[in-house]
């Protein structure tokens, strides 16, 4: 009897704090400010479920068609400006590709720089290599289009693909899978170009940045809504350059020679994805945060002439994320129906885990998984604050990038 005694008054405690608790909860569901926080909380969680589940997730569960290879001739172009060391250590390596027949145009842009006697010792080696020499010219500056328009037009083959002079393929397949994809049907192939793994916690963001951006451009394309591409890894038809009057009306901004290219001229039916392992390309980091700050900036900066739909689903994201952190923080401390809360929460970082886990598989990147959540937090604060740096530049200022 005592015993029985006891538990009946530890269980009438327990329900006791229960109902306690309940009741300040119950108190606190009255609070329409609470309660709209609640619905806030829930509907950011569904926004953020539909662009984990429906465009982070495409690029895990799509499947590359395995179609026979027809290995027409293609032209690979790099610009480049004071590249002389990266043009050492990664040219041989796009030079080298197991591919029956292509040429390599390389730009060397105004380099004062030794990349000419770079590239001369290279054509002596390379029958596939051709370099085209833009001089530096006092009455006429230039941007990096001009640059990538002399390129295209120097190109011998329909097929172009695009690197950067620091960049190095992962494979010597590289270039075999980015000219598999092409068809009848298809003017645009988006590839994965990340960044080389090094120490540091900047290294670690940016190789994040890189990928949940993949993740976004590929897994959107995948869904029929390509919206741009990285010009570390892409792939075009030069008719189609050509036919679209090339970056005739975005010749002024400092950047978008790659994706507003893609942004203006893509769609559905003409846009395909390639982004397995060999097809991948590796690219020199930013070495500092105000190298990494520039460069999101020019980004970003682009971004705002993307097509109306693109920006907002851009958008759409990262809002829906700051709206969940921010009402889950203040129901939490609040108490206010905290088990369904905590539930909501649970939902979102099994969902994100579990997802981004995967797309790291997939991209062959390491080390990222534990850093995740802090630069998910961070990471919508961090473009804020780089935007609003952005918008001090003038959008027509020449920029070589």
């Amino acid at each position: 009897m005592i015993m029985i005694s006891k538990t009946l008054f530890l269980h009438s405690e327990y329900l006791s704090n229960i109902a306690a608790i309940y009741g300040s909860q119950m108190i606190l569901r009255d609070n329409p400010l609470l309660f709209s926080l609640f619905i806030v909380l829930a509907i950011s969680l569904i926004v953020q479920l539909v662009y984990y589940l429906l465009y982070y997730l495409a690029p895990v569960l799509y499947k590359h068609p395995e179609n026979p290879v027809k290995k027409v001739p293609v032209s690979v172009i790099i610009c480049a400006r004071n590249e002389e060391e990266n043009l050492k250590k990664f040219l041989p390596s796009v030079l080298e590709q197991d591919y029956p027949e292509y040429e390599v145009v390389v730009v060397n842009d105004c380099s004062e720089d030794d990349s000419f006697n770079v590239l001369g010792e290279y054509l002596k080696k390379y029958p596939n290599l051709r370099v085209s020499n833009i001089s530096k010219d006092p009455k006429f500056a230039h941007n990096k289009k001009f640059a990538q328009f002399i390129g295209i037009k120097a190109a011998k083959n329909e097929l172009l693909i695009f690197t950067d002079a620091d960049c190095r393929p992962e494979s010597d397949k590289w270039l075999g899978k980015m000219a598999s994809r092409f068809d009848d049907k298809t003017d645009f192939v988006l590839g994965y170009g990340g960044y080389f793994r090094k120490p540091g916690l900047l290294n670690r963001y940016i190789r994040y940045d890189c990928m949940t951006i993949a993740m976004q451009y590929l897994g959107m394309a995948i869904n029929g809504i390509p919206y741009m591409g990285v010009g570390r890894n892409l792939a075009y038809r030069r008719s189609l350059f050509f036919e679209k009057k090339g970056f005739g009306s975005h010749i002024n901004l400092a950047s978008g020679d790659d994706d507003l290219f893609v942004n203006f001229n893509s769609s559905g039916k003409n846009c395909i994805v390639e982004f397995r392992k060999d097809s991948h390309t590796r690219s020199v980091p930013s070495s500092g945060v105000t190298e990494f700050y520039k460069q999101k900036k020019r980004h970003l900066t682009t971004a705002n002439h993307y097509k109306s739909r693109d920006k907002a689903l851009l958008i759409g994201e990262p809002a829906s994320r700051v709206l969940f952190y921010v009402s889950f923080i203040i129901l939490l401390s609040n108490l206010y129906m905290w088990p369904f809360v905590l539930a909501l929460f649970g939902v979102r970082i099994i969902t994100q885990v579990t997802v981004f886990a995967l797309n790291q598989k997939k991209f062959n990147e390491k080390g990222l998984l534990l850093l995740m959540p802090i630069f998910d937090v961070l990471s919508p604060f961090i473009n804020i604050a780089i935007y609003i740096g952005s918008q001090r530049q003038s959008a027509g200022k020449n920029l070589w990038n």
